[in-house]
């Protein structure tokens, strides 16, 4: 699915209305009946229930008359309230403000701030309250009125219905500059926002419904839109066959070039990712010393031990030994745990000027090619890097905060400065690819920031890669796979307990959460 900035979701609507002849009160009726559905469905039989609708002067304000009249007709009590006078509302918002009252809806002019009173006394005896104050195309900071009128929403105890966005919020980068709805739900219409899935709009947002206004699909198409939501039926279709007859040489062979003195575990996380996404072999290049204690450790994993530098870290003259076994590989994840000691940096930048076949790079191994950027244009091998903002940072000389603050527009900026596909790691992560399209993920919570949990999706990207994927097709389904096992361990543990392990362990049942439509 599709997510768009409110310039692009504007040119829409504009193409639909202006361009395809298609009524904007139609459109209007569309979106309240979608909305009065999805209260339906959140809040069950609304007969008997108390509803207070708060209504902007423009388009959303409309929506929110058309909800009311879909409740009253459905039994509910209904009171309007809308942020200035009946003369100030124009358009399509007025031929539904003028149905309203022909339909005896009581709507409560508040023109001042003295009139919060009003809505305080209506919030005091309502079970639900929808927000339908500003749209999409709200931005800056809630000021005067609409300000008092969303603290006043947020002291509200019932459920909060927001139309669309969250009064407040930017519906673009989810950023709230002023007093911000926290809704329980949000409606939003035709097209799920950017903002709805950035923090810290995804948690003004609550729970996110699409509802389909019917704009013609043909104006959407136009828009060429470039983000999209990665979702289950992808994951579905995208994830690699596995013919009964098949051996594990058919699955695919990664070589993991990680571990150091102390972070040994970081090596052992992404190995056996890579076999829990289905590798059917997985070799870890490991400093001599640490061989033996990583023998006993993974059972399922071969390791190949190399020479070592004098603090015990992969030495240079591991080259010739990494690319001859490469020849018998069909992937390459280097930089869990490896250090940034200068030889391991030598290490890696004239493995990366060599290698040719599929690499994920994450880590230690970007923070080592921070120190010649040029090995990334250099490289023959298709990349998938995986940055968090701090390695991005070090790559492109852009703050952490402002990265993470656009991190739509800068993960597509880094794939296609460095021709890779990247792996903007976070809340959301977000995977982008050289032609400039970006995947957001919407699986995840916050026991995932735990340490660990990156080694553990570059093993499942490397996993994915060795069975033939594209960069861009295994960075999606490992990203959304990742963050699903980590929800389905957070349920189990809470996200206070959640470690990297408990994500690496529950893969499988992530796994046969999205097979389980395609195996019923």
């Amino acid at each position: 699915m599709k997510l768009v900035t409110a310039e692009q979701m504007r040119s829409i609507d504009t193409r639909a209305i202006e361009g395809m002849s298609v009524p904007g009160v139609v459109l209007m009726e569309n979106a309240g009946r979608g909305v009065f559905s999805v209260i339906e469905e959140e809040v069950g039989e609304v007969e008997d229930l108390s509803f207070v609708i708060i209504c902007g002067k423009g388009n959303n304000g409309g929506d929110g008359f058309v909800v009311a009249r879909f409740l009253k007709n459905a039994g509910a009590a209904v009171t309007s309230y809308l942020l200035g006078g009946k003369s100030e509302v124009k358009g399509d918002a007025k031929t539904n403000l003028d149905i309203a009252l022909k339909a005896k809806i009581e709507v409560v002019e508040m023109k001042s701030e003295t009139s919060i009173s009003k809505l305080e006394e209506g919030l005091n005896s309502a079970d639900v309250a929808v927000d339908a104050i500003f749209g999409t195309g709200f931005k800056g900071a809630a000021g005067g009125l609409p300000a008092k009128v969303i603290e006043v929403l947020n002291q509200f105890e019932g459920i909060v219905f927001s139309i669309d966005m969250p009064s407040g919020l930017d519906s673009t980068t989810g950023q709230a500059e002023g007093p911000c709805v926290v809704a329980d739900v949000t409606a939003t219409l035709c097209l799920p926002k950017r903002g709805l899935l950035l923090y810290p709009g995804r948690e003004c947002a609550g729970d996110v419904y699409v509802v389909d206004i019917e704009i013609p699909s043909i104006a959407i198409e136009k828009e060429k839109v470039n983000v999209e939501l990665i979702d289950e039926s992808y994951v579905q279709s995208a994830l690699p066959l596995r013919p009964r007859g098949a051996h594990k040489g058919r699955f695919g062979h990664l070589l993991v070039v990680a571990g150091s003195p102390g972070m040994t575990g970081a090596a052992a996380l992404a190995s056996m990712s890579a076999l829990k996404v289905g590798c059917g072999l997985v070799t870890l290049a490991i400093p001599v010393s640490l061989n033996d204690a990583m023998e006993v450790k993974l059972t399922e994993v071969m390791t190949l031990p190399l020479p070592e530098t004098e603090s015990r870290t992969l030495a240079p003259g591991g080259l010739d030994a990494i690319l001859s076994f490469l020849e018998k590989s069909d992937a390459l994840a280097i930089g869990p745990g490896l250090s940034t000691n200068p030889g391991t940096g030598q290490l890696v930048l004239k493995l990366l000027s060599e290698v040719k076949c599929p690499t994920v790079v994450d880590a230690d191994g970007l923070s080592c090619l921070s120190f010649d950027m040029s090995v990334i244009r250099k490289c023959k091998a298709p990349l998938v890097l995986t940055p968090h903002p701090g390695e991005a940072s070090r790559l492109i000389g852009i703050a952490a905060s402002e990265i993470d603050r656009e991190r739509i527009d800068y993960a597509i900026s880094l794939s296609k400065r460095f021709s890779s596909a990247v792996v903007l790691k976070g809340a959301p992560t977000v995977v982008t690819s050289t032609e400039g399209l970006a995947y957001v993920n919407p699986t995840g919570n916050s026991g995932m920031a735990t340490g660990g949990s990156g080694d553990v999706l570059t093993g499942m990207i490397g996993g994915f890669l060795a069975q033939g994927l594209e960069g861009i097709d295994a960075s999606r389904i490992a990203v959304y796979l990742h963050g699903l096992a980590g929800d389905i361990g957070a349920e189990r543990v809470t996200e206070y307990s959640l470690v990297a392990g408990d994500i690496m362990e529950n893969i499988s049942l992530a796994i046969k959460e999205c097979l389980s439509e395609t195996l019923a």
